[in-house]
């Protein structure tokens, strides 16, 4: 297959594309920089990346003349930013936004138009949007247009026999939340049905289950881990 990943520099992202290579894909990374070297990571001989904005579609199109034909899309890339409604500045606004929603509609939109009638389209929410986290308005509310992108694309690319579906990660331990304390931690873990951090492996699952062909009669759905209440 094919598999397309956004932010593949570190992190569920840089993971993803040596869990795909891995298993013989062809995967074709972006992030703004360049690839961590740190070890293991993937095998050139079945990953491909470029260095771009995801925000940018003139840079999203020139990325998609290089692909030739896409099984599956994994809109991993996103960022946060913990801080009151009332402090948090209008640049961290658009940001947040353009990254995590503008982002994932403009390769949604460029990559769907690669795909055969067995597509994938796989975005990745959070469970800080059903958890209405304070502190993180400008994140969940990211997060819910997601949500909100995968339904109604869902519906719109059905007749074409393209799925598309979304994932709430828990938190996991990655940079996204390295600057948050430890208490708040705690106090999200504790409103998860299932109280400990969520893991790489926990995402892989899940996408292995929804890019499988014998699942596609799901569609517009969003699957949160490790339970939110």
């Amino acid at each position: 297959m094919n598999i397309v990943i956004t932010g593949t520099s570190r992190g569920i992202g840089k993971y993803l594309a040596s869990y795909y290579t891995q298993k013989g894909h062809s995967v074709y990374g972006c992030s703004r920089n360049e690839p961590e070297s740190s070890s293991p990571f993937v095998d050139p001989l079945y990953y491909h990346h470029m260095c771009l904005d995801v925000t940018d579609e003139e840079q999203v199109k020139e990325f998609s003349s290089h692909i030739y034909g896409v099984d599956v899309l994994i809109n991993n890339a996103g960022i946060s930013s913990m801080n009151h409604s009332l402090l948090t500045p209008i640049s961290t606004v658009r940001k947040i936004i353009d990254t995590n929603f503008v982002a994932t509609f403009i390769f949604s939109q460029y990559m769907a138009k690669l795909m055969n009638d067995t597509g994938r389209i796989i975005n990745l929410s959070s469970v800080a949007y059903p958890m209405m986290l304070e502190g993180e308005s400008v994140y969940s509310a990211s997060k819910a247009a997601v949500v909100a992108l995968t339904q109604i694309m869902a519906r719109e690319l059905a007749h074409r026999g393209i799925t598309v579906n979304a994932i709430g990660p828990t938190p996991i331990k990655t940079d996204l939340i390295k600057g948050v304390p430890e208490k708040k931690m705690d106090e999200v873990l504790q409103r998860q049905a299932i109280k400990r951090y969520g893991t790489f492996e926990d995402i892989s699952n899940v996408i292995d289950f929804l890019i499988k062909p014998e699942s596609n009669f799901i569609t517009g759905q969003t699957i949160y881990l490790g339970g939110v209440s």
